[in-house]
């Protein structure tokens, strides 16, 4: 359903066959305001491809108060966001894109929910999937749900990496989007996930305060680095369970939300995540891959906050089979791994997800 309050696409009067907008100087009001461009953006501009979008502002065709900026930046109310012509999408292609999203991938999405209410969808995305097209995905988690849930509002409130499983938050109204982001910007949403990592952890509960740097590119693939002159970047870490010198699971808890954090943080530590192609050790992640592992070892666990108005939301995604079986693996070889803190994850709940409102 389109958002009452950002005014529809203009077509002007060359819009015709083509349906090609004209450009638009649109004023921010304060339903707008603290959103990413990005996000604004997409929701002005439903039809086009998310990457296409994210080309725009790169180009420069999309500015704020007639400045350059970037898809990350939040806007404010009173801003004149400039919208540059597109083409696009008819009805029919609309249709014709909704029906090339897999129905595997579609069945996969639906199945994957724990939750859902009227303001919110939580899914237990699997690893391997995008939470959107682009970067050579065609489909994310948002193509498949729109194109099996057309006549909703459906926008995510935050972003997984395409190898992290777990809980996934998605809005199904804008005002609740905004209330997510606003909620999610002042720390006000405990996000836990499982890391299985690299080592002996004798650090304790710890928690690692290092800026990150997340704008650093290489290869044209985006790469994150500890930088004393990047953004605040706050983890706390929590030994689960060892096993001997090779290898331990921590819970970690983050308190802000930067791209790759968890990973970079790890490895700054020492301690690199298991099965991490880009920031992990090749050497543990081939021993590892012996041990069947097939991907890297971190998984959303769970998430709580409480709504404003009232109301609590507590869901939780246990840890996947797959990774499930490597700590059974590790735990063999281990001779019978030392346990800190809860149980082994998994022992004690082999239902497939949880998900709860407390009133």
């Amino acid at each position: 359903m389109p958002d009452p309050a950002i005014p529809p696409a203009d077509p002007g009067p060359a819009a015709g066959a083509e349906g090609r907008s004209t450009v638009r100087q649109l004023p921010l009001g304060p339903e707008e305001a603290g959103q990413r461009v990005d996000r604004v953006l997409a929701r002005l501009l439903p039809d086009v491809p998310r990457t296409r979008l994210f080309r725009l502002i790169r180009k420069g065709e999309v500015r704020v108060n007639g400045k350059r900026t970037s898809p990350e930046a939040r806007v404010a109310a009173g801003d004149v966001l400039r919208v540059p012509p597109v083409r696009e999408r008819t009805a029919e292609e609309q249709e014709a894109a909704a029906r090339t999203v897999p129905a595997s991938l579609i069945a996969a999405i639906e199945g994957a929910v724990i939750l859902q209410n009227e303001k919110l969808l939580v899914l237990d995305k699997p690893a391997g999937v995008a939470v959107h097209g682009g970067s050579g995905m065609s489909f994310g988690v948002i193509e498949a749900l729109r194109a099996s849930r057309p006549d909703e509002y459906l926008e995510l409130a935050h972003r997984l990496d395409r190898d992290t499983s777990g809980v996934l938050l998605i809005a199904r109204r804008n005002s609740a989007l905004r209330t997510l982001h606003a909620l999610l910007r002042e720390g006000r949403v405990h996000k836990r996930y499982l890391v299985l990592v690299k080592g002996r952890w004798e650090l304790g509960n710890k928690r690692i305060d290092v800026p990150l740097n997340t704008e650093g590119r290489v290869g044209g693939e985006r790469t994150v680095r500890a930088d004393a002159h990047g953004k605040a970047a706050i983890t706390d870490f929590r030994l689960v369970q060892q096993f001997g010198a090779r290898a331990s699971l921590l819970e970690a808890t983050l308190h802000t939300g930067r791209t790759h954090q968890i990973r970079v943080h790890a490895a700054y530590a020492g301690h690199p995540v298991a099965g991490d192609e880009k920031y992990g050790d090749a050497d543990f992640n081939q021993q590892l891959r012996e041990l069947g592992l097939r991907r890297m070892f971190l998984h959303a666990q769970g998430s709580a906050f409480d709504w404003p108005e009232g109301g609590a939301v507590d869901v939780n995604a246990p840890l996947p089979d797959a990774l499930r079986l490597t700590l059974d693996q590790l735990g063999e070889g281990a001779g019978g791994a030392g346990r800190a803190g809860r149980p082994k994850p998994g022992a004690r709940d082999r239902r497939r997800t949880r998900g709860r409102e407390r009133r």
